[in-house]
Formats: C-alpha cells, sequence, structure tokens
C-alpha cells in the first residue's frame, strides 16, 4: 500500500482496498499523503507532524493521484503540502512538517494508564494490515483504548513506521466520540447501527521513535461533542510507556434516521 508509483514531477499514485464501510478508510490516505511527502525529503529529516482535512469520501475503484508542494526547504525543517485527487477532484488535503533530530532535553508528562496484557484478549480487527487488541474491562463515557502492531515486518525505516502510526490513528477516534454521546446503547457491538460517522480533520505529533510492528498503544478520550462534531485526543504509547505520537480529530457524529 506504501508502494507508490512516481508519475511525474513530485506526483505519485496510489490505490486502496475497499474497507468493510464502503468507500476508502481515511487512514489509508492519510498514511499514503505522508508517504509521498516523505519521498519527496532528504532522509536526515524525520515527520514530526502533520495536519489533514478530509475532503470527500474517497472510492476504492479509482487510483488516487498525491501532489506534492514543496512549500519550503530549511536547514532544520522541512515542509510539505499534499493533494489527494480522483476524479470527483481532491478527497484530502495535508500539511506535514520534518526535523533534522536535534539534541536537547528529553522530559514526558503523559503517561500510560493502567491497561490490559494483548496477549489475554482476542484479535478484533476489521483489516488484515494491522492485529488490535481492545480494552473493553471498562464502559467509560468518551474513552476507547487499543493495543496495535501491523502485520508486516517495517524494519527501523522512521518514516515508513509513522505512516503506518498515522494508517493506524484513524481507527479509534470515532469510537471515542461515540462513547461520549448520551443516547448510545450500553456496550460496543450496536454502535455503528445507531450512528453515523465520518472524520473531518486529523492531526499528528509524532514525538519519539516507534516500531509500528511491535505491540503499541493507542489511548482516546473525547474531549467534547457540539455541533454533531465530537473532539477526540490520543496518546500512543510503545509497550514501555514511551509516549511516541499525540493525534486529534474531530468526527463528524450523527444519529441514524428512526426506522418504524
Amino acid at each position: 500500500m506504501m508502494a507508490l508509483e512516481a508519475h511525474g514531477p513530485d506526483t505519485y499514485i496510489g490505490v486502496g482496498p475497499e474497507y468493510p464501510w464502503g468507500g476508502l478508510y481515511g487512514g489509508q490516505i492519510v498514511a499514503q499523503a505522508l508517504r509521498a511527502a516523505g519521498l519527496t525529503v532528504d532522509p536526515a529529516y524525520r515527520v514530526h507532524s502533520l495536519h489533514a482535512y478530509f475532503i470527500r469520501l474517497g472510492d476504492a475503484t479509482e487510483p488516487i493521484r498525491f501532489e506534492v508542494d514543496r512549500v519550503r526547504n530549511g536547514r532544520s525543517f522541512v515542509t510539505r503540502r499534499v493533494v489527494a485527487r480522483q476524479s470527483v477532484g481532491a478527497i484530502l488535503t495535508m500539511a506535514s512538517s520534518f526535523q533534522v533530530p536535534e539534541a536537547a532535553p528529553d522530559a514526558q508528562t503523559a503517561r500510560l494508564r493502567e491497561t490490559i496484557d494483548p496477549a489475554t484478549v482476542p484479535n478484533d480487527t476489521w483489516s488484515p494490515v494491522f492485529d488490535r487488541r481492545m480494552d473493553r474491562r471498562h464502559d467509560l463515557p468518551g474513552v476507547s483504548t487499543g493495543w496495535f502492531r501491523m502485520e508486516e515486518e517495517l524494519g527501523d525505516d522512521p518514516t515508513l513506521n509513522a505512516c503506518a502510526v498515522a494508517f493506524i490513528s484513524d481507527d479509534l477516534p470515532t469510537e471515542a466520540v461515540i462513547m461520549q454521546h448520551p443516547e448510545r446503547p450500553a456496550g460496543y457491538e450496536e454502535n455503528h447501527l445507531h450512528f453515523w460517522s465520518a472524520s473531518l480533520d486529523h492531526a499528528i505529533w509524532f514525538h519519539r521513535p516507534l516500531r509500528a510492528d511491535r505491540w503499541h498503544v493507542h489511548d482516546f478520550t473525547c474531549h467534547g461533542l457540539m455541533s454533531s462534531r465530537g473532539l477526540a485526543i490520543g496518546h500512543v504509547f510503545t509497550d514501555t510507556g514511551d509516549h511516541a505520537a499525540t493525534v486529534a480529530q474531530e468526527v463528524l457524529l450523527r444519529r441514524h434516521a428512526v426506522r418504524a
């Protein structure tokens, strides 16, 4: 999925499978856009943030065209803008920034909350790309926590691992927002029958290295629900508790029409 095909200067073509809900998965488009941006950046620079807007639902029957704009090449930072297009027009826009790693103080305040051993619960993934083990012990308002690892060996390429984190990071924000909704059903399995949802915008800050093909935790909390939009903030931790990334996503959430 990350093997994008060059199609002219700073332009790449990607494809993706159809997902259970139809269309393309937003995390796939973000990950491929980040991969396209990274292909135009010197390997000395590592991705430290991205900010994306989901514009239209993608079509799995069409290729996706990723157009990269080299906004700035600096000595410490470089900036890229990517537009993902299909026949309907732009389906995603993304800005990303890369930095040369610097020797500087390292402090961490975010902490991994007590969670399950992923070996003790079954894999309930919806994708063959990653293994997912959800922590369902507590029915907490606005909270969704799970262990993840990519099924394919990724090696030490920092940009490829960042792309994998981006792919996974679009999974739990919607559930966290649903868990905050005052009219949600008890439990988890019936939620998709009661709500229609769409990712609106997505941001990731990458703090520390992470091997996405090893177990790591995504821990999301909904910080508000208003005007059918819910804001979910998530922390991504390695299995040893290192705070590797922070994710923010706004989700559009609406009740399905009541059926007689």
